[in-house]
């Protein structure tokens, strides 16, 4: 863990000598290729905004939590050993994955849940807290406890990911198939948290197959539960208008009827 002393002794002794690039560009492309599936979530969560709010999504998105990652590996070198942690991660990110994928799918519902700006960066914000703790760490070993090579690697790495994600959020309106792989990807994302988890890796040792059969799992279940609950969620809509169209007409034929009564009368 990264102690107060440690960081203020690393602003007041900066030495820019080769070393010191070369642990920096190691920081910045261990934290662009971690930052892979980060970026899927981000252009999942802006896609359902417009322009200007979609980029503001994404750049306040991005700079939240590359921030939450910094104050990260200031505090949590042994966050990885807690037991249930990551399991308990792995299962909030499926779960976003799900609300994502319904979100980008057109369901008219699900849309008004994720349309706003701020639910959008709260979204992003979270999702990347929760799949951070691996990053976290990989960053915290190439800086070697270099506050200086943190703030400026992972600072760095921001401008990247916002492209990345602005093109994705672009791709995503373009085919559309690009949403149903981009939550897979969250899916197997959140089956790799859950079996590497310390109390199950503890506990049942599972293999490489199992482990890898999980991220299947997974992957493919984020899918099928967002396209039944698109189904059902489209099924209530439409039975709901029905009802309401025959409401409609009933009440029409109704008044049809009451006229033609009151005019009966007075004839």
């Amino acid at each position: 863990m990264l102690g107060w002393q440690s960081i203020w002794g690393s602003i007041c002794h900066v030495s820019f000598t080769t070393e010191f690039w070369l642990a920096l560009l190691s920081v910045i492309v261990i934290n662009i290729i971690l930052s892979g599936d980060n970026a899927v979530v981000i252009a999942l969560a802006v896609r359902s905004l417009s322009g200007r709010q979609r980029l503001q999504g994404i750049v306040l998105g991005t700079g939240l939590a590359v921030i939450l990652r910094i104050v990260l590996t200031f505090l949590c070198s042994r966050l990885l050993e807690v037991m249930f942690l990551k399991f308990i991660g792995g299962w909030l990110i499926a779960w976003i994955a799900v609300k994502l994928f319904v979100a980008g799918t057109g369901d008219k519902g699900s849309q008004k849940e994720v349309n706003t700006l701020g639910k959008a960066v709260i979204t992003i914000v979270v999702a990347d807290l929760v799949m951070s703790t691996d990053n976290v760490l990989a960053v915290a070993g190439a800086c070697r406890g270099d506050v200086v090579l943190l703030l400026f690697g992972l600072g760095s790495s921001i401008p990247l990911v916002v492209l990345a994600s602005d093109i994705l959020s672009r791709l995503m309106d373009r085919y559309p198939i690009i949403v149903t792989l981009g939550a897979a990807v969250l899916g197997r994302v959140a089956g790799d948290m859950i079996g590497s988890d310390a109390f199950l890796l503890r506990a049942f040792r599972p293999n490489a197959f199992t482990l890898y059969a999980l991220q299947a799992i997974f992957a493919v279940g984020v899918v099928v539960v967002g396209k039944t609950w698109v189904k059902r969620r489209t099924e209530t809509t439409e039975t709901r208008m029905g009802l309401n169209l025959t409401s409609s007409g009933t009440e029409e034929r109704w008044k049809i009827e009451n006229h033609g009564q009151k005019q009966a009368r007075h004839g």
